[in-house]
């Protein structure tokens, strides 16, 4: 089942339709469908398709050149060309008489076994841009090795793509694409569960029960999803052990960089580099109070829904798990379900206002959304706002999340017009998100303020 990457696949097929020489990079984390985006591009163009392996160089080239070889003869046959520059420019010259896309896929592997490779690459891409037809497309899940050895400044082949796609997981309402039998709330929960990633979402029945769904996949010892976090970080770091400890402290609560090296046992310097890494992996996120430059402030949480949710109830309970225990652990998971989804809601409600600003529907233009927290001096107290943006110095968004059976009363409309007192704008717009919808009195009361919005999440499913 091939779902969205609309975008992505109408930029394919505008650099396709070119009929000249095209350069797609493209990249992102495992598991993120980058493969099965590529096959449904080729579809049935004619095309070179070759996955790159974890192996040397001679393996690599004996698959490329079967690759090639079944191609251009239409039989398997095991030869080999005498080198990669052989084998890239017949394919070159190739091109020179019709329309060939040559899908290099994990070519980190392949690059990493032969050294030389991207000077080729480049040599070739140089001699034969003006002539060739041929539509090169690298892909890649070393994101790092992707942005550092393919993209930037130094490598040999900056200059000469003519596009780049990050991939990322799919958004909520991507995800929702995929499932037509969960309730609305299930849907919000599979997200909060695996988030948008597609071979995660694939693990997922929505005939089943949310219950029955997560003891099959995270409480299921020989399940994909149980060991998935742990087996992605040993593909994609060196010290797996290391970053596992880092992920533990962070689900724990600690939040600050110190916090986070003291639980870990290293120094902070030392710390600071593993969430580095983290967060170019898309797991990890820093956050800054929204309209503060780098501060003290600064927290870091887990940015990934199936890593937060496993190093949140998984970890803990692996010994449960692996004696048989899913029914125990499931009743420990369910009570904390609800607050575990709070943080979820508020980027589900993120993604609604973002959509709302594309469509020309929201109040405020503004140009990034934030949490904030710091003092009230009123209250003296600390305090925070779930989401603020803003659109110039005089004009701001605030928005409360809740992710409750209850309904929104007043009060929490309230105590949203205190906070967004803590700033001075002028202009401001005011925004309520309910998982139940919202009391008459609250109802009533942001009908006579005039500058409130009610989203239930009914409206935001729709």
């Amino acid at each position: 089942m091939f779902i969205g990457r609309e975008r992505e696949l109408n930029a394919l097929e505008r650099m396709y339709a070119s009929d000249k020489f095209e350069f797609a990079v493209i990249y992102g984390r495992r598991r993120v469908g980058k493969t099965a985006l590529i096959n449904k591009f080729l579809g049935d163009k004619k095309a070179i398709y070759f996955m790159g392996v974890e192996s040397n160089a001679k393996q690599n080239l004996e698959n490329f050149s079967e690759s090639i070889i079944e191609y251009s003869s239409g039989i398997e046959a095991k030869t080999s060309f005498l080198s990669f520059q052989a084998a890239l420019e017949y394919v070159f010259k190739l091109a020179e008489k019709e329309r060939i896309v040559l899908a290099i896929d994990e070519y980190p592997y392949v690059a990493r076994s032969s050294k030389s490779l991207a000077s080729t690459l480049q040599l070739l891409i140089d001699k034969y841009k003006d002539s060739s037809k041929l539509m090169l497309i690298l892909c890649g899940s070393s994101m790092s090795y992707m942005e550092d050895h393919v993209l930037a400044y130094k490598a040999p082949l900056y200059g000469r793509r003519t596009a780049q796609m990050k991939i990322l997981p799919f958004n909520f309402k991507e995800t929702c694409r995929y499932f037509r039998n969960f309730s609305d709330e299930d849907k919000a929960l599979i997200y909060g569960i695996v988030g948008g990633t597609p071979q995660y979402l694939l693990q997922m029945n929505d005939s089943l029960s949310i219950e029955d769904n997560i003891k099959n996949t995270f409480l299921n010892p020989i399940s994909f999803l149980y060991e998935e976090p742990i087996n992605l970080l040993k593909q994609e770091v060196r010290e797996p052990a290391i970053y596992t400890a880092v992920i533990t402290a962070i689900a724990s609560g600690a939040s600050r960089l110190a916090e986070i090296s003291g639980k870990v046992g290293e120094d902070t310097n030392v710390c600071s580099i593993y969430i580095k890494n983290l967060i170019n992996l898309g797991i990890v996120q820093k956050e800054t109070p929204y309209g503060e430059k780098e501060s003290r402030k600064s927290i870091y949480s887990i940015e990934d829904n199936m890593f937060r949710f496993w190093y949140r109830f998984v970890l803990e309970n692996n010994s449960s798990i692996a004696r048989g225990a899913a029914d125990l652990v499931y009743k420990r998971i369910e009570p904390k379900l609800s607050d575990y989804m709070g943080r979820v809601f508020e980027d589900i409600c993120k993604q609604y206002l973002w959509k709302q600003l594309l469509l020309g529907k929201c109040p405020v233009e503004f140009a990034s959304l934030g949490r904030w927290w710091g003092n009230d001096p009123i209250e003296k107290c600390q305090t925070e706002i779930d989401i603020m943006g803003t659109q110039d110095k005089d004009t701001a968004l605030f928005a409360e999340c809740k992710w409750t059976n209850e309904k929104v009363d007043s009060g929490v409309l309230e105590t949203l017009v205190k906070r967004s007192k803590l700033f001075s704008f002028g202009k401001t717009h005011l925004y309520l998100f309910s998982k139940s919808g919202f009391t008459k009195g609250c109802i009533d009361e942001a009908h006579k303020m005039g500058n409130v919005t009610l989203v239930s999440y009914a409206d935001i499913v729709a």
